[in-house]
């Protein structure tokens, strides 16, 4: 299987668990960038995705970062999805010859079975919270609340 190509809502899933189970506050870019392995300027990029959705707030200076707006039980794993996706289509749709009706029907049965495929991901991801991304045993074994944020 190809690997995907859009990291950004499983990266955005993990800063926000991050941020859910840092007790001493505002964490900067840097620090949160260390656990999913990415730059700090997509972090930045994210969570500035995240901010203007009401999830995550940021303060700037030296002692500055970023903290969840709201709690972690009233962040939905949906709302992340829509913040990040919009209305963007899970399927890689093609723009088939205007004059054939053949790739007319199929262009527009595959819209079909996209819309249907979002709702269906998005009734999911609407019955999980960042908190509940917490709870529970890892693949590992060990709770997941184990994971703290990484000092660089």
């Amino acid at each position: 299987m190809a690997p995907p190509t859009n990291l950004r809502f499983a990266m955005a899933v993990h800063l926000l668990t991050l941020l859910a189970q840092s007790p001493e506050g505002a964490v900067d870019s840097r620090r949160l960038a260390v656990s999913p392995a990415i730059n700090p300027v997509h972090v930045r990029r994210l969570l500035g995705r995240l901010r203007e959705e009401g999830m995550v707030s940021s303060s700037p200076g030296h002692r500055g970062g970023w903290t969840l707006s709201r709690a972690a039980t009233e962040i939905h794993l949906g709302d992340v999805w829509r913040a990040l996706n919009k209305d963007a289509a899970l399927l890689g749709l093609h723009e088939p010859d205007p004059q054939c009706p053949t790739g007319r029907r199929v262009r527009s049965r595959l819209l079909e079975l996209d819309r249907q495929g979002l709702d269906a991901l998005l009734a999911t991801l609407d019955r999980v919270s960042v908190a509940d991304m917490l709870d529970g045993p890892t693949s590992s074994g060990s709770p997941a609340g184990a994971v703290a944020v990484v000092e660089p």
